[in-house]
C-alpha cells in the first residue's frame, strides 16, 4: 500500500538477496585492490623477517587511511552527481 501513497515499493526477497551479494562483492572488490595496492607499495618482496617492521607497519597504516579517505571522496562525489542528475531530470515533469 505504500506504493499508491507516494512510497517506493518493497523489494523482494529476490531483490534484497541480489542487492546483498551485489554489495558483498563490491566490498571484497575494494579489499582486494587495498590489499593489493598497499602490499605491493609497503612491503617489500624479500622478506627478512616474520614480523613487520615499524616503517612497513606505519606506512600499510597510512595507506589504509589514504585508500578509505580517496574511496569515500569519491563515493561522496558520485553521489552528489547521481543526486544533481536526478533531480534536473525529475523538474521538468
Amino acid at each position: 500500500m505504500s506504493f499508491m501513497f507516494g512510497g517506493r515499493p518493497q523489494p523482494s526477497s529476490a531483490e534484497k538477496i541480489a542487492a546483498a551479494e551485489a554489495e558483498i562483492e563490491m566490498i571484497s572488490g575494494m579489499v582486494n585492490r587495498l590489499n593489493q595496492s598497499c602490499t605491493k607499495k609497503c612491503i617489500p618482496a624479500d622478506y627478512r623477517e616474520p614480523d613487520l617492521n615499524k616503517g612497513e607497519s606505519v606506512c600499510l597504516d597510512r595507506c589504509v587511511a589514504k585508500f578509505f579517505d580517496v574511496t569515500m571522496k569519491v563515493s561522496e562525489k558520485m553521489q552528489a552527481d547521481q543526486q544533481s542528475a536526478g533531480g534536473m531530470g525529475m523538474g521538468g515533469a
